[in-house]
């Protein structure tokens, strides 16, 4: 389903193929040759969300654009099921396996691999051709790779990132209850969301 949000919709390159149970909101640009396949969300809440070309996003992943973190997926990337990819620029011929998760900020270089259920935190950067192993998290620019066992010197870099204040604009310190007051706010605008035409 093809939607329209905040005044924006998808656009699809001929050649590109798009699964009748994806769904594609606002400012959302596939390339030639893509594929985008059952289940798949990709949804430009105030941040565009591009595909490149031959890029194939698998089924029930879900791509985020954000207002200071679009969506930039190069050409012939795979994006696995069930992956998280949320304001992350990915580069040319990276592999983004089953269950991954990308957060914003964070930029997976050329031909890099984040394999299944491994984590990119916000702001981090894989280097190109660089491996996630399965289930492990990188954190930090450059990368530093680390099982999950490793919290302590994981957070010891992440929690120099600004998890917060890139994810939700806001200072650690913000309650639980004003930050969703702001997300009920802005999550709001999908109120005024509505099909394109032919596609309901």
């Amino acid at each position: 389903m093809l939607i329209r949000h905040r005044g924006l919709e998808p656009s699809i390159d001929p050649s590109a193929y798009v699964a009748p149970s994806a769904t594609l909101v606002g400012d959302v640009r596939i390339a030639a040759g893509a594929r985008i396949l059952h289940g798949a969300v990709l949804t430009a809440e105030d941040g565009a969300v591009i595909i490149g070309a031959d890029t194939v996003v698998m089924e029930n992943a879900l791509v985020r654009g954000r207002h200071s973190h679009p969506a930039r997926i190069g050409s012939a990337v795979m994006i696995g099921p069930h992956a998280h990819v949320n304001g992350s620029t990915v580069e040319d011929e990276a592999f983004i396996a089953t269950g991954a998760a990308l957060f914003p900020g964070s930029v997976i270089g050329a031909g890099a691999e984040v394999r299944i259920h491994g984590v990119v935190q916000v702001n981090t950067a894989v280097a190109p051709g660089a491996v996630v192993p399965i289930g492990w998290i990188a954190v930090g620019d450059p990368a530093t790779i680390l099982p999950p066992e490793k919290h302590e010197e994981i957070w010891a870099i992440q929690r120099e990132l600004d998890f917060p204040g890139t994810v939700y604009g806001v200072d650690r310190d913000v309650s639980m209850r004003e930050l969703m007051g702001r997300q009920s706010e802005y999550y709001g605008a999908h109120r005024d969301d509505a099909p394109v035409d032919g596609t309901a």
